[in-house]
């Protein structure tokens, strides 16, 4: 895609406010008739040869001079030379093409500082109009004109905004990269990219440098007099990134930082949970241990009952500690603090809901056979929801790391891209700087004018070469075009001058060929950046879902754990009626022969022991085994 390098204007109602063929119109009584014809040919009603032509035959017998004068005061549009003068400061070429007079149009193009301005001539007798009409615009299009005059300036209809507003627009509108319908009447705006309904040339100067700007975004040529197609891989990479993550560039230290919170809030929730869960096992185990029958003639069933509710629940330790979170080792002093309120709070199980016991022992055994297999069946899916929860969480976390890998990538790319703009930044304004040297050569040289006239008098001879004119009209045009010549031949180009801007040219290429290797390098970096920051989002979707996961699997656990409990307590009922409390005798003796009392009191045993050894006791062989059996060290 090409950068824009030409703007194109109407004269008539956009650049000046009003319509000059009027104006003229009134100074011989004229006005009413011409506005009528003129309304026909904007609204695409009548063609616009035959529409000059009529409205010219009515002017015949105006006086020059007065022409002159009016074309001195008629007011330009709002906003016209503020953007006149800002195009060319930002490096743009201006031309006006227009099918009404350069009469009117020479005194303009004085005030605006237009270089290329393309009208017809009004044919004039000693002063006075003759009613009659030349110029490449009565039977010619604009957009011929324009293709004649890009051919010789070296540009493309793709490079070219034009800017009109009425019928006789429509043929350059349809063709240039982009058209303007200004303030314009309807069968303009059907064709029309862009439609600025304001009376107000800043706002077509606006959309103007957002169209440059996007089409320099969207990877286009640099031209060696145009200079803007760094901001576009600096600005629209910001956008684009803004867009995704909201969406990328600047905020995506904010998103690394959101990454690692949830990431750190999701450990502590699930460490404080499966810590809650495994404390509440480790005390269901104990109260499992404790509840016993003393009655000889159910004691053997009361002993299993028992012996298999403590083994449940010391399953139950092992996997919660399966989905026990990393980061459960953080905050340790703050963790256990927690820990310990929550066995005061949670060390009982819940009151039995809408259960009663059988009126005869048979029938209370019945129950209590029902309820241990109830009690294998729940530990079995609460394992398997643990199960998956954890598989979900390892998942996760994956994910989330790969995230922040991703991250990592896409600002190193952002950064990359924006150093190599600062560069193209450099190159470019070197560039511009020898460009308007070499403007400021040119016209200086006389180079443009000559170039200038030059078309002017090949325009006028292919006209009289190429139609069937009166006398009057030939014999006018070959005055025009002799005048010209004279004009040609007072103009000399200096050589010294010319030498000096071929240097210069030689100069600008070389800046130009580093700004576009430059922008190809940012734009690259743009892509990349770009890409990571698309599958950073396809990441973060996914870690979403498997984090859904796992909450889901993790409350499902949790809800089978309640579950247990309940069982558990009723097992604590029927076991009371079966048997009430053992002996003291016997209840020790269980407690002793739980395996995980046992294990956590040979723990805190072997630890004792350490503490004498590290003070220099000697170690029997026993007590070394037992350090060894804890890994004590």
């Amino acid at each position: 895609m090409c950068l824009i390098k030409l703007v194109v204007f109407d004269l008539d109602n956009v650049i000046i406010d009003g319509e000059g063929i009027d104006e003229i119109g009134k100074l011989v009584n004229v006005e009413d008739q011409i506005a009528a014809i003129t309304e026909q040919a904007m609204q695409g009603e009548l063609d616009f040869e035959t529409s000059i032509n009529q409205r010219v035959e009515l002017l015949k017998g105006a006086s020059v001079d007065d022409i002159k004068k009016l074309a001195d005061e008629m007011p330009l549009m709002a906003g016209a030379k503020e953007t006149i003068s800002s195009l060319k400061e930002n490096g743009f070429d201006v031309a006006i093409i227009s099918g009404s007079f350069d009469i009117i149009a020479n005194t303009i193009k004085e005030k605006l500082n237009v270089d290329n301005i393309f009208t017809n001539s009004l044919v004039e007798d000693n002063g006075i109009l003759t009613g009659e009409v030349i110029g490449p615009l009565v039977s010619g299009s604009k957009l011929d004109v324009l293709s004649d005059f890009i051919e010789t300036a070296g540009y493309s209809l793709d490079e070219c905004v034009a800017v009109g507003d009425g019928a006789n627009d429509i043929s350059m509108i349809e063709s240039v990269k982009y058209g303007i319908a200004f303030n314009a009447k309807p069968a303009l705006k059907e064709t029309a990219d862009i439609i600025v309904e304001t009376r107000n040339l800043t706002d077509v100067l606006d959309v103007i440098i957002n169209l440059d700007s996007y089409n320099t975004e969207e990877g286009a040529d640099v031209d060696k007099e145009v200079a803007v197609e760094t901001e576009v891989v600096e600005e629209t990479a910001d956008v684009v990134v803004e867009n995704q993550d909201e969406q990328v560039a600047d905020a995506t230290e904010d998103v690394v930082e959101d990454v690692e919170e949830i990431a750190e809030d999701e450990a502590s929730e699930d460490a404080d949970e499966e810590e809650s869960v495994e404390e509440n096992s480790e005390d269901e185990s104990e109260d499992a241990d404790e509840e016993v029958a003393s009655d000889e003639s159910v004691e053997d069933e009361s002993e299993d009952a028992d012996e298999e509710a403590s083994e449940d629940a010391d399953e139950e330790v092992a996997s919660d500690e399966s989905v026990e979170d990393e980061s459960e080792d953080a905050d340790e002093d703050k963790n256990a603090k927690s820990s310990k309120k929550s066995k005061k709070s949670k060390n009982t199980l819940p009151e039995p809901v809408d259960f009663e016991l059988a009126d005869t022992i048979e029938g209370v055994k019945a129950q209590k056979d029902e309820r241990e297999e109830l009690i294998t069946k729940i530990t079995g899916e609460r394992d398997s929801f643990n199960k998956e929860a954890k598989e979900q969480r390892k998942i996760r976390d994956a994910l989330n790391l790969e995230l922040k890998e991703n991250l990592a990538k896409a600002i190193e790319f952002r950064d990359q891209r924006n150093e190599i703009n600062k560069k193209v930044e450099e190159s470019k304004k070197q560039r511009n700087k020898v460009n308007e040297e070499i403007r400021n050569l040119e016209w200086s040289s006389g180079k443009r004018d000559k170039v200038k006239l030059e078309n002017e008098i090949k325009k006028i001879d292919k006209i009289i070469e190429t139609r069937v004119l009166d006398i009057k009209k030939e014999n006018q045009l070959v005055k025009n075009a002799n005048d010209l010549r004279k004009q040609l031949t007072g103009i000399k180009e200096d050589d010294k001058v010319k030498e000096q801007a071929d240097k210069l040219k030689k100069e600008s290429e070389k800046f130009h060929a580093k700004v576009v290797a430059l922008s190809e390098q940012a734009q690259e970096a743009h892509e990349n950046m770009l890409s990571y920051f698309r599958k950073t989002d396809e990441i973060r979707t996914a870690a979403d879902e498997a984090h859904k996961a796992f909450v889901k699997a993790k409350k499902a656990a949790a809800a089978k754990h309640e579950e247990f409990k309940m069982v558990l307590s009723e097992v604590h009922v029927i076991n009371k009626k079966l048997g009430g409390n053992r002996s003291r005798k016997r209840k020790s003796h269980k407690s002793e022969g739980s395996p995980a009392k046992r294990n956590r009191e040979e723990k805190e045993k072997a630890e004792v022991i350490f503490d004498k050894f590290k003070n220099g006791k000697k170690l029997s062989t026993e007590e070394l085994l037992l350090l060894q059996k804890y890994d004590i060290n």
